[in-house]
């Protein structure tokens, strides 16, 4: 059974009612790509018929197959220091910006969307060279995918995952051999805490946060998601704080109650607050 464009539709309206995602016409082969290795996995003969088995919703194990399907295709591209400008951001804008304010806490980061956690441990590295020694600090990851949480939660990553990015001078400061695989040291993977958190629902309480690195996430969201997923992260931002999006993101148009503000080839985006100084464009170093 080939796929078919009825194959298709469910597994994109599935997409779109249990993850916000929107899977558009052309897509087609992200789908059999994706799915593949769990159809073989599976003991289906093709794709279309694993997504007609996932479709029957009496049959014992077609919700598993439904919750397969959402994981398979939420896990997004991911690397070490990913695009190192929004990196550069934080160390010459933000930081800086932050520690006039910050007394006697710590400031906390949320990495959403962290795949299989290079971006929350990239930002607990930078934090841990950047901040002087006194200065606690927190990281917050998130997926949706509760295979990247736990993949996340191991910190442990083969050879080619650490050749995606990673400094050397931070490979040797930040990590340990463990077999053939390396393993992010103690102390900075104590600094990450990570959870399962589908961004299309409504957020649980959280303790406000100074940063939120929301980066090549609200592509794949209609527009009244993003609105949406955009209106709640303002909420969990302290006043004046951080919003940074992937290049090819904005929240002009969206939400109007950020500020962008140029930073070196990038922008970051900036939360309301009372009395902020306006923030001028910093270069890039």
């Amino acid at each position: 059974m080939e796929l078919t464009f009825q194959h298709f539709n469910f597994v994109a309206e599935l997409m779109q009612k249990e993850a916000a995602i929107v899977l558009a016409s052309g897509k087609e082969y992200l789908v059999e790509s994706r799915l593949k290795p769990l159809a073989t996995k599976g003991g289906y003969e093709t794709v279309g018929e694993f997504i007609t088995a996932a479709a029957k919703v009496r049959e014992n194990g077609s919700y598993a197959l439904r919750k397969q399907i959402i994981e398979a295709l939420t896990i997004n591209e991911t690397s070490w220091f990913r695009d190192r400008e929004p990196f550069s951001a934080l160390t010459n804008l933000v930081i800086p910006t932050l520690m006039q304010n910050i007394t006697k806490r710590p400031i906390r980061v949320w990495s959403a969307a962290s795949s299989s956690g290079q971006e929350p441990y990239s930002i607990a590295m930078q934090l841990d060279k950047a901040l002087p020694p006194e200065q606690e600090y927190e990281v917050f990851a998130t997926d949706i995918s509760m295979e990247m949480v736990e993949r996340t939660r191991r910190a442990t990553y083969n050879q080619l995952e650490i050749n995606r990015g990673l400094p050397v001078g931070d490979l040797v400061e930040y990590f340990e051999r463990v077999g053939t695989d390396w393993h992010v040291i103690d102390r900075i993977k104590q600094r990450v805490t990570v959870e399962q958190l589908n961004l299309a629902h409504p957020f649980p309480l959280m303790v406000p946060f100074d940063v939120v690195y929301l980066r090549n996430v609200l592509i794949y969201f209609a527009p009244e998601t993003k609105a949406q997923v955009l209106d709640r992260i303002r909420k969990v931002l302290r006043p004046g704080g951080w919003l940074q999006l992937g290049a090819a993101e904005t929240t002009v148009g969206i939400e109007s109650d950020f500020e962008r503000v140029p930073v070196g080839r990038t922008a970051i985006y900036r939360a309301p607050a009372i009395d902020l100084l306006p923030v001028k464009e910093v270069k890039a170093c």
